[in-house]
């Protein structure tokens, strides 16, 4: 063994002065000889120094007995193990201890600069899985360089919920944003203001009894419906309501409330069952009820029982509203007095009035919106116009004022709606078909009996298989048909046509992910179970005429049918 070792120097010394030896060729002839000259021998006490010998030349000092990635018949991790516990006795007795390690040392500095050679065995991988999980210069540069982008973007859309408070010179206009996406929009014009919520002294004009209604001339161009259902006279409970002709009469006063703007060629509806809502609670004069609104948690709910238990009038009932969440007693105590003082002046001027007059009237649409949706859900509402900002600020400190700083005023160069891009999706809320994020889209129709609304799956191909294509369209489009009726505010029935799904647990699933959507809305609405068609058919309380007609007119032409009829001569 001292032949080889002078070469074995001056391969040190190359590699101190910079030269790149060649080492693969080196490690291949050392192994070979090695092995030729421990074959002859059969006594089991050499072989395993020989292998020792062969291994420290080939491959440097392992710290773990791991298997070897490289190893031939014959050749097994057992084997390696069992080498390596055999060579820790012989290196205390060895006296060439010291040049083995120092051949050992050379290898492993002269390995790393030759990576494309196939050594006989790699080193251990441990060194580079744990430089990989360091992040490197250029990919900290990356995410540095991505910072700067996120803090652009305006910082209100990063919240859950978001109102905007836009002072149009047409009209007040207010968006309710959610993930930065529109969900709800309001529109009061002077010229169209609802008038939903108003209390009326009005009159009988008829009663029908073959259609259990009457219609009632409370002051606007078209008499309103009054229903015997909202009359609000009944028997003893578990009786029928009593036939309508028999309470109502022609010319009979009688006070109304507006539950359903007039539409179209149809009136206004009309209730009997007047309720003056407030901030946290709802008074219902003259009637023996208590009422907490399902959607707060069980906690909050006997909470607020016991309190509006307490403050409850004699006289009349209550409703604790979910804005209620939260509230203080002295805060319903407060709302409590203001609803119970309106209507005490509506009773008074009841006395005087000679019907048809108004009795009352709903505040305006943004103190009507900041009233019933801005709650502690919302992060934020912003108005970009200052009196308008002061005139909400103080509502919102005589009946919320934890709320306060929630308010904040617009100051942006851009128009507030245009910053937040609420134009944008405005116009396509207006468009026939709505596209998906997979590249499906839906087809939005309306008709005089329902609103039809049609999945597609588009552009989208999927990958694997129809049924998860199938699937995957169908539940983008819960999602984004949840978000369409609220922004459009469609009521009445509603059809969706979702694309057939053989697998039972993805029709439930796909449902179960619509009635979690619609959950968030605030309208009332009645879903059903999806038929083996893939038709679900559900319903949505439809109070005011939606964006469509706040935007559009019906085509003079064709009278919003969309066709251009010839001539039949």
């Amino acid at each position: 063994m001292s032949g080889p070792e002078p070469k074995r120097r001056e391969r040190a010394a190359d590699l101190e002065g910079g030269k790149p030896p060649e080492i693969g060729a080196d490690v291949r002839r050392a192994a070979s000889r090695t092995e030729k000259e421990a074959e002859p021998k059969a006594e089991p006490k050499v072989e395993p120094k020989k292998e020792t010998k062969a291994r420290s030349r080939s491959r440097p000092k392992r710290e773990k007995a791991t298997p070897r990635t490289d190893a031939g018949p014959g050749d097994a991790a057992p084997g390696d193990t069992q080498s390596k516990t055999d060579q820790q006795p012989e290196q205390k007795a060895e006296p060439k201890k010291k040049s083995t390690r120092r051949r050992s040392t050379t290898k492993k500095t002269a390995e790393p600069k030759k990576e494309k050679a196939q050594a006989v065995e790699s080193k251990p991988r441990g060194k580079p899985s744990e430089k990989s999980s360091t992040p490197s210069k250029s990919s900290r540069s990356r995410q540095k360089g991505r910072g700067p982008r996120k803090r652009s973007q305006p910082p209100p859309l990063a919240t859950d919920r978001v109102m905007l408070v836009h002072n149009d010179p047409k009209g007040i206009r207010v968006a309710v944003l959610e993930e930065g996406e529109v969900v709800e929009h309001y529109v009061a014009r002077p010229e169209d203001r609802s008038i939903a919520g108003n209390v009326y002294l009005g009159k009988v004009q008829n009663v029908l009894p073959g259609m259990e209604a009457s219609f009632i001339d409370f002051g606007e161009s078209r008499n309103g419906v009054l229903y015997a259902g909202e009359v609000g006279i009944a028997g003893d409970e578990g009786e029928d309501i009593p036939r309508i002709e028999t309470v109502l009469r022609s010319g009979q006063p009688i006070l109304v409330q507006v539950t359903k703007d007039p539409m179209t060629h149809k009136g206004a509806r009309l209730t009997a069952l007047v309720s003056i809502a407030g901030r946290h609670l709802v008074l219902v004069p003259n009637q023996k009820s208590l009422g907490v609104s399902r959607r707060l948690p069980d906690k909050e709910r006997v909470r607020l029982r016991e309190i509006a238990q307490d403050i409850i009038p004699d006289k009349h009932g209550l409703i604790i509203r979910t804005a209620a969440e939260g509230a203080s007693r002295r805060d319903l105590e407060r709302d409590l007095e203001r609803v119970v003082e309106t209507w005490e002046e509506i009773e008074k001027k009841q006395r005087s009035a000679k019907a048809p007059a108004l009795l009352y009237e709903e505040p305006e649409l943004e103190l009507r919106i900041i009233r019933d949706l801005f709650n502690r859900e919302v992060q934020m509402c912003i108005v970009d116009d200052p009196a308008l900002e002061r005139k909400l600020r103080d509502y919102i400190r005589a009946t919320t004022p934890d709320l306060d700083h929630r308010l904040e005023l617009y100051e942006g160069r851009l128009p507030i709606f245009e910053e937040y891009r609420i134009v944008e999706q405005i116009r396509k809320s207006l468009d026939r078909r709505v596209w998906l994020p997979s590249g499906g889209h839906l087809v939005i129709d309306r008709t005089e009996a329902m609103t039809v609304i049609d999945v597609n799956t588009g552009k989208f191909v999927g990958k694997s298989n129809l049924e998860e294509t199938v699937f995957r369209t169908n539940k983008e489009a819960a999602v984004e048909v949840s978000r369409q009726l609220r922004l459009r505010d469609i009521g009445g029935i509603i059809v969706i046509d979702f694309i057939d799904m053989e697998d039972a647990k993805n029709r439930e699933e796909v449902q179960k992910v619509f009635r979690a959507e619609l959950e968030r809305d605030r309208t009332r609405t009645q879903v059903f179970d999806i038929t083996p068609l893939g038709l679900v058919q559900m319903t949505r309380k439809n109070v005011s005429a939606g964006i469509v007609e706040a935007f559009s007119d019906p085509c003079p032409t064709c009278e919003g049918r969309g066709l251009l009829i010839h001539d039949v001569d």
